[in-house]
């Protein structure tokens, strides 16, 4: 069911777990608002927005309230734009990926980008007054610092997790949402309190122009088979080093990495009515409805025809 509000704007799904009474909550703000395919659940003293970008057309985004806002980018690269956070200098990254950025209530978060592929990320927004919190903590009272384009891997695998349930919609699952969201908010007090562990070096990853050759013939290369041979060239490098050195980079093997692009553009075309699912799992190179319905299953843990009337 689309909220009422949103029919001018991008499409958002209403949440699962929003209580009756619940108004609805300040999201991050799109221009133009449909530019992405938005799902919005709502619970205890938090809520989470999926952004799904849908166009490759250049968008602005903004946001300033009074909810703390973690956004956590699976999936970002631009041909060109900005982002920045009150207090921070501002970032002109091209690739953007598995990172996350923490905007304290407040503050002003602002930026533009023309998409080269279309970019995935979700927002937490956290009430610093969520009745879920023990007093003692006193997380309403913590100054939190903002923070652009960083990586914890225990606080990026809770945001994960909770993603995966707002795109699985499954109802009964509440308490779990919770629970997870106090664990992601001890790990917010752990990293503004200086003890978050420091992204671990890597050596061996791909140069930044390794990853945009390869991550550009993948997107323009997504209904086909590609030989990791074929990849390894455009990096310069041989298929063991090029797969050990992907993997770094983009925290996935390059197979992997190539399937969850095309559940991404799955998801987009299947908001076309015009095709039928079959149709969709063809034109992605899929040979069977069932090959495609399965992995479609194994990444969303949905069917297509399931994902297609959430969107309704």
């Amino acid at each position: 069911m689309l909220n009422e509000g949103a029919n001018a704007a991008s499409p958002i799904i209403l949440p699962t777990f929003l209580e009756p009474h619940t108004a609805e909550p300040q999201v991050l703000d799109l221009t133009p608002p449909e530019i992405a395919r938005r799902r919005l659940m709502v619970w205890n003293g938090m809520h989470a927005d999926t952004v799904q970008v849908v166009r490759h057309e250049p968008f602005e985004f903004s946001y300033r309230g009074p909810f703390h806002l973690l956004i956590a980018a699976e999936h970002i690269d631009r041909a060109d734009g900005e982002t920045q956070v009150e207090g921070l200098p501002k970032s002109a990254a091209r690739t953007i990926h598995n990172k996350m950025t923490f905007v304290p209530a407040g503050r002003e978060l602002h930026g533009w980008q023309k998409p080269r592929s279309l970019a995935r990320v979700t927002c937490f927004y956290i009430n610093p007054l969520a009745p879920l919190l023990d007093p003692q903590l006193g997380f309403a009272k913590v100054e939190f610092k903002p923070q652009l384009h960083f990586f914890d891997q225990d606080l990026w695998e809770t945001a994960m997790k909770l993603r995966a349930l707002v795109e699985s919609a499954e109802s009964g699952r509440r308490h779990y949402a919770e629970a997870l969201s106090l664990v992601l908010l001890h790990e917010l007090l752990r990293i503004n309190n200086g003890s978050a562990a420091p992204e671990p070096i890597v050596y061996g990853g791909l140069a930044a122009w390794q990853q945009k050759r390869v991550a550009d013939y993948i997107e323009q290369h997504l209904s086909e088979e590609i030989p990791l041979m074929t990849l390894a060239a455009l990096a310069n490098l041989s298929p063991f080093h090029f797969s050990r050195a992907f993997r770094q980079s983009f925290a996935m093997p390059p197979h992997r990495y190539h399937i969850s692009r095309r559940i991404d553009r799955a998801k987009c075309m299947l908001s076309d009515i015009s095709l039928s699912v079959t149709e969709v799992g063809l034109k992605l190179g899929f040979s069977e409805s069932s090959a495609f319905a399965s992995t479609f299953r194994k990444f969303t843990r949905t069917s297509p025809s399931e994902f297609r009337r959430t969107l309704r």
